[in-house]
């Protein structure tokens, strides 16, 4: 197995896509899976599943393919799936309220434990569950219960100074719904999610006379 410096961030990310297969491959009673079977699935192709499997050992027999339920687990043990992990919301408008009310947060082992706002008509109110508290409390008690995971969903003229706060508290991951680059150090991950990018690199394929250079298998995921 490689180092992680030395596995690129794309692998990384068809990993998850690989997760998501098996865990539908596993539901449905599926015992075996070959890397042509994985691929298809996943929009991928063998070569690339043997050559991203090869990064961590390889986990299949040839001739054989990969028991799922095992493979399963290596990639969950792989991506840290193996535990709960405690995140905390900041910004509590209508796109902080649809984040929080996502239900396949939860379903995958990703729990949303506080919820921050710095607008008084929303503080002490709750959020599917969760009372929205002062952000002015967020770095104490972040800090205090180690969580390492951020959800910002606030305007572009608050998203570095809420990663900062983040930051300061010990946030080393930020999943990024604000229409903003954030600048971060380089123990920081910061995974955007930007429906109006994604839907501006998806028309440059819808000019006129760019259809065909489409292909149907071409995907990507936030």
């Amino acid at each position: 197995m490689q180092s992680d410096d030395a596995i690129p961030d794309v692998v990384i990310k068809r990993l998850t896509i690989y997760a998501r297969a098996l865990y539908q491959l596993h539901a449905s009673g599926a015992a075996t899976v070959s890397s042509s079977e994985l691929a298809a699935a996943t929009g991928s192709t063998a070569a690339q599943i043997r050559r991203d499997f090869s990064y961590f050992g390889g986990f299949g027999t040839q001739g054989k393919g990969y028991e799922v339920g095992r493979l399963l687990e290596e990639v969950k043990r792989i991506l840290n799936l193996n535990e709960q992990w405690g995140m905390v919301l900041i910004g509590a408008g209508s796109l902080g309220g649809a984040v929080a009310r996502y239900n396949r947060f939860a379903e995958n082992g990703f729990v949303i434990c506080r919820i921050y706002d710095r607008n008084p008509e929303r503080i002490g109110n709750r959020l599917d569950g969760v009372t929205i508290e002062d952000v002015a409390t967020l770095r104490e008690t972040v800090s205090r219960e180690q969580i390492l995971i951020a959800i910002l969903t606030v305007p572009a003229s608050a998203a570095q100074w809420a990663a900062n706060l983040a930051i300061s508290a010990g946030v080393k991951a930020f999943l990024n719904y604000a229409p903003a680059s954030i600048l971060a150090p380089p123990d920081v991950r910061v995974h955007d999610i930007d429906p109006v990018a994604a839907l501006q690199s998806l028309t440059y394929y819808l000019s006129p006379g760019r259809s065909d250079e489409v292909e149907p298998s071409s995907r990507t995921t936030a």
